[in-house]
């Protein structure tokens, strides 16, 4: 059995204000919870702690002992307060996270907006853009003809919008159209099928120019790495062609000692063609229009 593909992270609209984001999300059961359309009420559970400071002075008048009951009405009233204050401003940071949540509702989209499908296709969008953001070469600045951190993650943002209308109008294709079409009109709603794939297959095509992309980053990246060994080695290659000159025989030696000379930049230029392979992806990536 085929294992299910990991859900896709929450996303926001990358031009929220960065404290408005980090609110949202750090609190993703809160926007669950909007989205289920919950509001917060105040708690009403320490009101009776101050009624009973009250109910104590009636008992102490009846029995008599009213010192005694001033005292424990006095120790019940401050705990009250205490509680009062803990429990209000737990409400009200409650009811502002959750205000919050409401407030931007259309601003960040939930897994379960999604229907499997389109999740799946999110999730790699996300998977290809972190590909790219947690690579060597984007952190050195090599990948400098399209700037990542604002233009990927408003790509995933874009596609996952388009991808949250789809769910819901294939939720209401599926309801509106029978499974067993009489006779004759299976091609009146056939235009509206090849509606929701022509978006299905656009987006995708979007999906697969990120994983592109992606692959040419890691495979830059690599070379990178290999690159940068390299060149630490470079730096000790008279040791290592004196070494061949001391230990080889004579005609041989030349060979091996152009051989160490030559190896840094023919490295060099895979390196520098990697990098070029992957600033054309995002090229690329750029100029398809999204649909």
């Amino acid at each position: 059995m085929v294992p299910r593909a990991l859900p896709p992270r929450l996303v926001i609209d990358p031009t929220l204000p960065p404290d408005i984001a980090a609110q949202l999300r750090l609190n993703p059961h809160v926007l669950r919870m909007a989205r289920t359309g919950r509001r917060t009420t105040s708690s009403t559970s320490s009101a009776w702690l101050f009624l009973l400071p009250g109910l104590l002075l009636v008992v102490g008048l009846v029995t008599g002992s009213l010192a005694a009951t001033a005292v424990a009405g006095a120790g019940v009233t401050m705990i009250a307060m205490l509680r009062w204050l803990v429990t209000d401003g737990a409400d009200r940071d409650a009811r502002r996270r959750l205000g919050l949540a409401h407030q931007y509702a259309d601003r960040y989209l939930l897994p379960e907006d999604l229907d499997y499908p389109c999740q799946v296709l999110l999730r790699r969008a996300q998977d290809a853009c972190a590909a790219v953001l947690r690579s060597q070469v984007h952190q050195a600045g090599l990948i400098d003809t399209v700037d990542n951190r604002v233009s990927l993650p408003e790509e995933v943002w874009q596609i996952a919008q388009r991808l949250a209308k789809l769910s819901a109008m294939h939720a209401e294709h599926r309801k509106l159209v029978p499974r067993d079409l009489p006779t004759g009109l299976e091609d009146a709603f056939k235009p509206y099928s090849t509606a929701l794939d022509a978006a299905w297959t656009s987006l995708s095509k979007r999906v697969r120019n990120l994983e592109r992309y992606a692959k040419q980053v890691v495979k830059a990246d690599k070379v990178f790495h290999a690159h940068r060994r390299l060149e630490a080695l470079a730096a000790r290659t008279p040791d290592y062609q004196r070494l061949v000159a001391e230990t080889v025989r004579d005609e041989l030696a030349h060979a091996h000692i152009k051989e160490l000379a030559d190896q840094a930049t023919q490295v060099r230029m895979l390196f520098e063609r990697s990098i070029h392979e992957a600033r054309q992806a995002a090229g690329e990536l750029i100029r398809t229009p999204l649909v």
